[in-house]
């Protein structure tokens, strides 16, 4: 009995002093923060990012477009009015804009442009950037863009700085973030259609997006810098000590990265509220279930097309489940199963047991939403990230992909049918949900420990790559190559000259004879 006590005391001890190890040095810590892109998906991202941080007693002050409220240990400066808000947009507009990665990579250094000079604009961030922050804050949290532009904060601050990626990676960014470029022939670029590179055209087409993305946004910095280069654009790069990023290998396939990445996939998941009355009742009386379906808070789904609408409207209309349909204003010939509404609570409905059926345009955080839920998926994706993420849940055997522009009638009730019906897509939910559930922490706990080890550690630049140390042509050992052919030039010349002599010689020997 002794022996368990003794044994009992130490297993708290140490228990007492991991936790203890693992809280920050001195008082909580001083977090600024800012939000660069104005798209509320993004904003939720990095909300979930700082409320982790004041629920565990540090204080956040972030610069949003997308103001909550102040509260205990958090302060916002409102940015909306330097930022266009890109809410409801035309879908139509966003297709034949956005949809195409070719088209997307070329139109996204000016938006950046566009986001940068925005940010720098605001008389707050300019003023704290001129008194200096070091004795103000302890770490910056920022949203990168595609190319780097915010050096120049995290230089003029003189802080730590944490990149928030509310996506999978950036793939023409990554050897800029961290020093590393994922393998074209293993890991999809961000943009592409395919989860897996699994065929050669897949593995041509990853190549040629990476490709060129890099140069393309290479391009465009070198235009800008020699023809309206601005102060942004002439800082030293300051490489984040950490990259949280929305993304987790239960619904992302398995990649090579370096140690400061984190995923944090899901962090935006809280637990559920309660569902309002109207709806809950909706959903509990329908018998054979429930159908949900959304494009989420960017695009307005009234925007599409006559033919379209009219699809979905003839399938949903003829399957026995009810039907939950995020619609802006009045719907025209309204199905009696459907009920439409401006919002809906995504996360409770989803979590709701009668819920057979999440129809999305594929945004991560639905799709982490879903995953979490274990509900199996018919995506329609549109634009960015959204092909790829799908893609993934169908190489996860929970989710069907179809065209938006290509739908009819039927092709929507036989997937709807297939995805209900087919046992397999629920059971494959499941198991997906099941690994994105068992983790070793909470990705709120990831966030609390990892920004603590920042600051802890000063900054820990021992996690960053040495590749970031590295030109482009000696990381991908272009300068070695080319003293190898050197070498081999030099040896076979070499070769060539001992062979021709000893020819020579023998054919004059020869004569002499």
């Amino acid at each position: 009995m002794a022996t368990v006590k003794r044994w009992t005391a130490v297993s708290l001890i140490l228990w007492l002093s991991v936790d203890l190890w693992t809280m920050p040095v001195g008082d909580a810590a001083r977090i600024l923060a800012v939000e660069t892109v104005p798209g509320k998906s993004h904003w939720y991202f990095m909300r979930s990012l700082l409320s982790s941080l004041t629920d565990a007693g540090h204080t956040v002050t972030v610069f949003t477009m997308f103001p909550d409220g102040d509260r205990a240990n958090y302060t916002e400066v409102d940015t909306s009015g330097e930022f266009p808000l890109k809410l409801d947009m035309d879908l139509m507009m966003l297709i034949e804009g956005a949809s195409e990665p070719f088209t997307l990579v070329g139109f996204m250094p000016g938006a950046i442009r566009l986001y940068c000079d925005m940010i720098y604009g605001n008389q707050k961030l300019a003023d704290l950037m001129a008194s200096g922050a070091r004795d103000q804050y302890d770490l910056l949290i920022i949203e990168p863009q595609f190319f780097d532009c915010f050096s120049y904060l995290v230089d003029s601050l003189g802080l730590p700085v944490i990149y928030s990626i509310p996506s999978p990676m950036i793939s023409f960014s990554e050897r800029l973030f961290t020093g590393h470029l994922s393998n074209p022939a293993t890991v999809s670029n961000l943009l592409a259609n395919h989860a897996v590179p699994g065929t050669f055209v897949q593995r041509f087409i990853n190549t040629a997006l990476l490709t060129y993305g890099l140069a393309r946004t290479t391009y465009d910095q070198l235009v800008i810098k020699f023809t309206d280069s601005k102060p942004y654009n002439l800082a030293p790069t300051v490489n984040p000590s950490i990259i949280f990023q929305n993304s987790h290998y239960a619904s992302e396939a398995s990649r090579p990265v370096t140690p400061n990445l984190i995923d944090v996939g899901g962090i935006h998941l809280k637990p559920p509220k309660t569902i309002p009355k109207d709806i809950l009742d909706f959903i509990e009386d329908s018998p054979q279930g429930v159908i949900f379906f959304t494009f989420g808070s960017t695009i307005k789904v009234s925007s599409l097309p006559e033919y379209i609408e009219r699809s979905f409207k003839e399938a949903l209309a003829a399957v026995p489940q009810r039907v939950l349909w995020k619609y802006e204003g009045e719907m025209k010939d309204k199905p009696e199963n459907v009920m439409t509404r401006k919002w809906f609570p995504q996360r409770e409905i989803l979590l709701h047991p009668k819920v057979k059926l999440f129809i999305s345009h594929g945004g991560i955080s639905g799709v982490y939403e879903a995953v979490d839920a274990g509900v199996p998926v018919l995506g329609f994706p549109i634009f960015y990230d959204q092909p790829r993420n799908i893609e993934n849940l169908v190489l996860a055997g929970m989710a069907i992909s179809m065209d938006l522009l290509s739908v009819t009638k039927e092709k929507v009730s036989n997937a709807i049918s297939e995805l209900i019906d087919d046992e397999k897509y629920l059971t494959n939910a499941k198991i997906t949900s099941d690994r994105f559930k068992d983790r070793p922490m909470t990705p709120q706990q990831s966030v609390v420990y990892w920004t603590e080890y920042v600051i802890r550690h000063k900054g820990a630049p021992h996690l960053k790559s040495h590749a970031l140390n590295l030109t482009w042509y000696q990381y991908l050992l272009l300068d070695v190559m080319a003293v190898l052919l050197i070498f081999v030039f030099l040896v076979t010349f070499v070769v060539f000259k001992v062979f021709k002599c000893i020819k020579a010689f023998k054919n004059n020997k020869v004569k002499t004879q």
